[in-house]
């Protein structure tokens, strides 16, 4: 819970350096590609983990990789985290970085779960119909379950939209029994 709060509190801060220097996506993918190397390459989680490595070295090698491929406020943004030992919630702080950054973009991710996968046509009329039904920008996640069966299966959030054919049948199923239930 505590890192929870500490991240969101380091992404509001970068997201307002983000927005002073209208980079809002480039510090969201930055971030993202940061965080995703400390998960992903042993050497980097060594040297960035390590008590046995000193902040100023850490800042150093920070500044010296990411020179000419980063933002200077990203760069110190960085080093800040680091001087702080934080580091070691860097994917907390990229999870609540983007979680903001959707947000001031008015977007939402939403999670499209179908029988069978679909083409680029149904793909944009689904994001339309999502996008007029949740007023704001939708990014898909396509996804392909056959137990499905048919329809599709919408997830927004805290928000299902069912309609597949299995949810159908099952609505049937019990009608069927409450109405065998009430004629005997």
């Amino acid at each position: 819970m505590k890192n929870t709060v500490v991240a969101r509190n380091y992404a509001e801060a970068l997201l307002a350096l983000a927005k002073e220097q209208k980079a809002v996506e480039r510090y969201g993918d930055l971030l993202d590609a940061l965080a995703g190397a400390v998960e992903v390459t042993p050497a980097v989680k060594a040297v960035l983990m390590s008590p046995r490595v000193r902040k100023d070295a850490k800042r150093a090698v920070l500044a010296k990789a990411l020179k000419g491929v980063a933002p200077e406020g990203f760069v110190r943004f960085l080093e800040a985290i680091v001087q702080r030992g934080r580091q070691g919630i860097l994917p907390e702080i990229s999870a609540a970085y983007q979680a903001q950054s959707d947000q001031f973009f008015n977007r939402v991710h939403a999670s499209v779960t179908t029988a069978k996968p679909v083409d680029a046509k149904l793909q944009k009329q689904i994001v339309t119909r999502l996008e007029a039904a949740v007023g704001k920008t939708v990014l898909p996640h396509y996804h392909v379950d056959a137990a499905v069966m048919g329809g599709i299966v919408v997830r927004v959030g805290d928000r299902v939209f069912d309609g597949s054919i299995r949810r159908r049948l099952q609505v049937l199923k019990r009608s069927m029994l409450h109405a065998g239930g009430a004629a005997s």
